[in-house]
């Protein structure tokens, strides 16, 4: 499913305008990246947990040259699976 399907089914399922309900996917999408971006969680009870994680600087290779590179630590966001979505 994409954005556009999304979109699609939440209004058909809410009876409101696609473009209601496009204007709520957008508004919970930037809720999510905003408050990831302060470090803060997101719960979802029985759906998931949205949270950031920091990567470690770590040695890799690059697969073209066998070259040995720097990989630098960053952070990522991750999204650990509810309740609800492990008994399908």
């Amino acid at each position: 499913m994409n954005k556009t399907e999304l979109v699609n089914s939440i209004a058909e399922k809410t009876g409101i305008t696609k473009i209601k309900a496009k204007n709520v996917t957008d508004a919970f999408i930037e809720t999510v990246i905003e408050s990831l971006k302060k470090g803060n969680k997101v719960t979802l009870v029985g759906f998931g947990t949205f949270s950031v994680v920091e990567r470690h600087p770590r040695n890799g290779v690059n697969p073209r040259t066998g070259k040995k590179i720097h990989i630098p630590g960053k952070k990522v966001a991750k999204f650990k699976i509810g309740a609800e979505l492990t008994k399908l």
